[in-house]
């Protein structure tokens, strides 16, 4: 699947790579979005990744949407870098004032407490991005 370009406003352009949320997706975002930042167009004004997209912020002095449109295509090939990876421990505290429901929870879903502290605990989560409105 081919990414869409979209306008964003007047001086911005989504590139769209899909409608999932999915590694594979995001690993493509991100790899897309360091490369135009790296590369720093003089027309670059902000790159900002998402789920699955990458916006791009663009001065509309120096260049037109349908310019820019064609101005990304070389950076669509950009592959994915090698991850680097990083596990963060978030300390989580079950029940009692912290976590009142998990009773609850464990009897909705007839598990045990512990049973639900494991299925919680267990995974990895991946973080896709961090952040989503101005100033959180």
């Amino acid at each position: 699947m081919l990414p869409k370009f979209k306008p964003a406003g007047d001086s911005a352009i989504a590139i769209i790579f899909g409608n999932e949320i999915s590694e594979e997706i995001n690993k493509k975002v991100h790899a897309v979005a360091e490369t135009i930042e790296h590369a720093s167009p003089e027309w670059l004004v902000e790159v900002v990744p998402t789920y699955t997209s990458v916006y791009v912020y663009y001065d509309p002095i120096r260049i037109s949407y349908s310019e820019i449109a064609e101005a990304l295509k070389p950076f669509l090939s950009a592959g994915p870098k090698k991850e680097e990876k990083r596990i963060v421990k978030i300390p989580v505290v079950y029940g009692g004032t912290f976590g009142p429901d998990i009773e609850f929870v464990a009897q909705y879903n007839n598990l045990t407490i512990d049973e639900v502290i494991e299925i919680h605990s267990k995974p990895l989560y991946r973080v896709y991005m961090l952040g989503f409105l101005p100033g959180f």
